[in-house]
């Protein structure tokens, strides 16, 4: 909450002092003010923690993005995509932590507020179903892992999906 109070006077002083500059005739410090103003704006609609964690993810440091992820407390009063990726991080990276439960609750959530891309959300459908061939469910795994592929569209995930079939013939039930 202090950041964003923080976040709110920086946004007003800067404003202010941009429009002081036209007032007083600085046409040129002016536009570069507004330029700042737009950085400053940016920053009310994307969280920090959250770009630093996908940078860190797509590097393919875990370890960091879990650090960057565990940092935002709140994810509820962030836009409603940003707060679907910010569980959608959490349960991923922190299922051993969590535990299944919990991160399969994160997942669902996740899954309902909307992930952007197809990518995602196969990948997101992919690890319910391996919670759910963990637990035991073997018809709900099944059916996950049949969405994740339709949801599959560029085929990166072909050899896992159906790495995870072949376990799931195998695998007992409950």
């Amino acid at each position: 909450m202090i950041k964003f109070i923080i976040r709110c006077a920086l946004a007003a002083a800067s404003l202010f002092f941009t429009v002081a500059l036209f007032y007083n005739g600085y046409w040129g410090w002016g536009i570069m003010m507004i330029l700042i103003d737009v950085i400053i704006g940016f920053s009310f609609f994307r969280n920090e923690n959250m770009i630093l964690a996908l940078n860190a993810m797509r590097t393919g440091d875990t370890e960091k993005s879990k650090k960057y992820i565990n940092k935002i407390s709140a994810p509820q009063f962030l836009p409603k995509k940003q707060h679907a990726y910010v569980l959608f991080l959490k349960a991923v990276l922190n299922t051993q932590e969590l535990g299944f439960a919990q991160s399969e609750q994160m997942l669902r959530k996740a899954i309902t507020l909307g992930l952007r891309t197809g990518q995602d959300n196969a990948v997101a459908r992919m690890h319910l179903a391996g919670i759910c061939a963990q637990t035991g469910r073997k018809k709900e795994a099944v059916s996950l892992l049949a969405e994740a592929k339709k949801l599959d569209s560029s085929g990166m995930m072909k050899d896992q999906i159906v790495q995870m079939q072949k376990q799931l013939q195998v695998a007992p039930s409950k």
